[in-house]
């Protein structure tokens, strides 16, 4: 089965998912990335005023716990359309990271129904997009660092970092009591799948997958082989094998991997978009891959976030991006995040002009 699996190519899955194929199944992206900013549902107006002003169109909005009703969908997506802004995802800390889901625990079935129920809401509410994530233990982190001297931001350290989810710490050599199979997690992501899948293509939502944040290859006697390499991707988006499951990619999370996720972050959203998977994009930096990192400016990491938003323009991303992790900055609280969607706009402009000039000479 692994031969099999890994013998799998790039090409065969593209072809799996043809636009011929799969016509009509999925509402087309209208061209252009959209970027977006983070906000929580509480957001102030005169915040929504401010994002306007820096020409973002589209949110992401944080809902919490107990809030993801179909009726609290409507109303947010209600209040931003009447700021003149565009609700992409309504994102909640229970749809991901759910340990039952990944390890097969008691309340797995309980907690896919509800997830069902969130894809559904989603879609009746007229968002077609939702972020998912398979993670059992959480984010890994070290204490904060500073970064060119101004705010904290996330680190990790292999040998001090914990787990960290939506009010839990994961830590210790097993954070579940014992150490799991790559086998083990493949089935249990199956079983979910498999269930969730023909729900978002009922519903109309894409449902993009999150890198494992870090892409370690174990934490806590959890193995993190399916969302944390390029191959585990493409064998997951087979097993699906659905128009409606494609990838939210996390510039960061990859670009913290390094060389284990078997392909640099430009080359995994060029096969990504290639394949009509690339849904979603984190549009962060880091200063290296593990087993040491810190999060830093989109500026001032390794990754080089010019040819990655090249790269994007270059493969007719659609999807959404947003600024992600952002280091704070001195001043008024709106200074980092400014400071971070005016860079990615600029990127934005100056690469879109330096494609429309490269088509122009060679037509000419």
């Amino acid at each position: 089965m692994d031969v099999t699996r890994r013998a799998f190519s790039t090409a065969a899955l593209a072809a799996a998912f043809s636009p011929l194929e799969k016509a009509g199944t999925l509402e087309p992206l209208s061209p252009g990335i959209k970027i977006s900013m983070q906000v929580d549902e509480s957001v102030s107006d005169e915040d929504l005023t401010w994002i306007k002003q820096m020409g973002v169109e589209y949110l992401n909005v944080q809902t919490g716990k107990g809030r993801a009703t179909l009726e609290n969908f409507v109303a947010i997506k209600r209040r931003m359309e009447a700021a003149g802004l565009k609700v992409w995802n309504i994102p909640n800390d229970d749809n991901r990271n759910i340990e039952e889901i990944t390890l097969n625990l008691p309340g797995r079935d309980q907690k896919i129904e509800w997830l069902k129920k969130y894809i559904q809401d989603t879609g009746k509410a007229g968002i077609g997009y939702m972020t998912y994530a398979h993670m059992a233990n959480g984010i890994w982190s070290s204490t904060p660092e500073t970064t060119r001297g101004a705010g904290a931001s996330r680190a990790f350290h292999l040998a001090t970092a914990k787990g960290y989810w939506n009010g839990k710490v994961y830590e210790g050599p097993l954070t579940h009591g014992r150490k799991y199979s790559k086998e083990e997690l493949w089935d249990n992501y199956t079983y979910f799948i498999r269930q969730i899948a023909p729900v978002a293509e009922e519903a109309g939502v894409r449902i993009g997958i999150h890198p494992d944040d870090p892409p370690v290859p174990e934490l806590g006697g959890i193995p993190r082989n399916i969302f944390g390499t390029f191959d585990g991707y493409v064998r997951a988006l087979e097993i699906a094998n659905s128009p409606n499951i494609g990838v939210c990619l996390c510039c960061g999370t990859w670009a913290e991997g390094g060389k284990d996720t078997g392909k640099n972050v430009y080359d995994a959203a060029r096969a990504f978009a290639q394949m009509g998977k690339l849904w979603k994009i984190h549009f962060r930096n880091v200063t290296s891959p593990i087993p040491d990192f810190r999060e830093t400016y989109i500026d001032n990491g390794y990754t080089d976030m010019w040819k990655l938003m090249k790269t994007l323009v270059d493969v007719d991303f659609r999807g959404n991006l947003i600024a992600d992790h952002v280091p704070a900055m001195s001043g008024p609280r709106q200074s980092a995040w400014s400071y971070s969607m005016g860079y990615i706009r600029a990127l934005y402009n100056s690469a879109r002009e330096e494609k429309g000039n490269q088509l122009t000479s060679k037509n000419v």
